[in-house]
């Protein structure tokens, strides 16, 4: 309970008209105890984070089985103390502290973020309220920034400013999909969330969607199978595509992963296919949904540490936090820990503007571009193309491979070799011709990513 200067001057002013000594007495003892009994102890971001940055950061496990490397990113959370969850409410859609009516935000007319008006995401907000988020809808919302003409990326806008230190997100751990203790593999917690998928979205579990308790209003959110997104991956590339990466290493690993995704399949559901849940058409479940899951979980899950005494790390799906996109250069801090009771931050590492995009680093800014079209299926351009340098490095003896084939060493001297022979089966002038004419998105990616390759191998003089 908070009981503000004013209450009690009024409660004051109250006893006084009332001319009785002893009401005042029992009102200020009663001030007094509730002033004293409600005082929080909750973690703040300002007084602990700020000065322990060094020691909240993301890194990639270092696990290794057969040479197949888990993708996702291990979190190295501080500890938060518990926090009771906030209150629902009411309707977001309606609420005038809740992404303002579902307008455009932004400073200029030309940075204008479109925020998202959908039904899918109505639900998806009272989801998040109902689940003790809704706090988070007064500082951001989900929008779309306009990249070109006719491309526009989703991800998490600022709806206020924010100070640096301050939490942006704030999600409670129970509102997350705890899928398990941290692996190497993905493919088993991607049998765990494939079976919840489908019997939460199920016709007769989607009716209930509207419900601010209903899983189905998140999974709504999630990319849906065959879509776009995850298309962008190697995991889904056809053999051309792959062999037009001239990348060996990517290429092998991206077949040992879906080696994996097939014995997966085959140990753990088409022996139980008449009791596994079907698919949301109602159809049975195929090998290539599970290939839809792995993705899902190298692209979106976190690996995020438990109570510190177990000494154990889950893989987790965040609602929410799951949606903010990659920038190299954010300074924005996971926090929290995969506790009953904890919450699962972003915190600002720099003062954050209305409109701006709600960031984080994927692979804590230490995977390159063979990572993230692996991973996530897309390629990253940004500071002067350094996630083409670290590749570069690599292949150069002069960086360690972070996952996959070989990670934590350098790369052989043999596989060095052959990636070298393979990009010069090209020149950059013929990978651009190729490309202009191109309009098949793996194959547009795979000569692309070999120019970007190229280019940064010259600039060490390895081409």
């Amino acid at each position: 309970m908070f009981i503000s200067d004013f209450g009690m001057r009024h409660g004051i002013r109250e006893c006084h008209r009332k001319r009785t000594i002893m009401v005042v007495l029992q009102m200020f003892r009663l001030l007094f105890w509730l002033n004293t009994s409600t005082q929080s102890t909750a973690f703040s971001p300002n007084e602990f984070l700020v000065t322990h940055l060094t020691q909240l950061r993301i890194r990639s496990s270092q696990a290794n089985i057969d040479g197949i490397m888990s993708s996702n990113s291990m979190l190295y959370m501080a500890r938060t103390a518990k926090k009771k969850k906030a209150k629902k409410k009411g309707n977001i859609g309606s609420s005038s502290s809740g992404v303002r009516g579902f307008g455009s935000i932004g400073a200029t007319k030309g940075t204008q973020i479109d925020l998202d008006r959908s039904n899918e995401a109505r639900s998806f907000y009272d989801f998040m309220e109902g689940g003790g988020a809704g706090d988070n809808l007064s500082r951001c919302a989900i929008g779309s920034y306009p990249i070109s003409d006719d491309f526009k990326l989703r991800g998490v806008a600022a709806l206020k400013p924010v100070k640096k230190g301050d939490a942006i997100i704030r999600i409670p751990y129970e509102l997350a999909v705890n899928l398990g203790q941290e692996g190497a593999d993905p493919t088993g917690p991607a049998v765990v969330f494939l079976k919840d998928y489908c019997k939460t979205l199920t016709p007769s579990s989607t009716e209930n969607t509207k419900e601010p308790s209903s899983k189905a209003a998140y999974y709504q959110m999630l990319p849906p199978f065959g879509g776009d997104d995850c298309l962008g991956s190697t995991d889904f590339f056809s053999d051309q595509a792959l062999s037009e990466l001239q990348a060996p290493l990517v290429v092998e690993e991206t077949k040992k992963r879906k080696e994996r995704t097939s014995f997966r399949f085959q140990s753990d559901i088409a022996p139980n296919v008449e009791s596994f849940p079907k698919w949301i058409d109602g159809s049975p479940v195929t090998e290539d949904h599970l290939a839809w899951a792995v993705w899902l979980i190298t692209s979106r899950v976190l690996t995020v540490q438990g109570d510190a005494e177990e000494g154990k790390s889950y893989r987790l799906l965040i609602p929410f936090l799951d949606m903010c996109n990659h920038d190299r250069s954010s300074s924005n801090i996971l926090s929290g820990r995969a506790v009953p009771g904890g919450e699962l931050k972003v915190v600002a590492g720099a003062p954050v503007k209305e409109g701006d995009p709600i960031n984080i680093c994927y692979g804590g800014g230490m995977a390159g571009n063979d990572r993230f079209l692996q991973d996530y299926g897309f390629l990253d351009t940004s500071d002067n193309n350094i996630a083409y340098d670290m590749v570069a490095q690599q292949l150069l003896g002069k960086r360690r491979v972070v996952e996959g084939v070989g990670a934590g060493r350098l790369m052989s001297e043999s596989d060095r070799q052959n990636s070298m022979d393979q990009l010069k089966r090209t020149t950059v002038e013929e990978d651009k011709n190729l490309l202009k004419g191109e309009t098949n998105p793996s194959l547009v990616a795979a000569y692309n990513y070999r120019i970007g390759v190229k280019n940064s191998m010259s600039k060490y003089g390895g081409i």
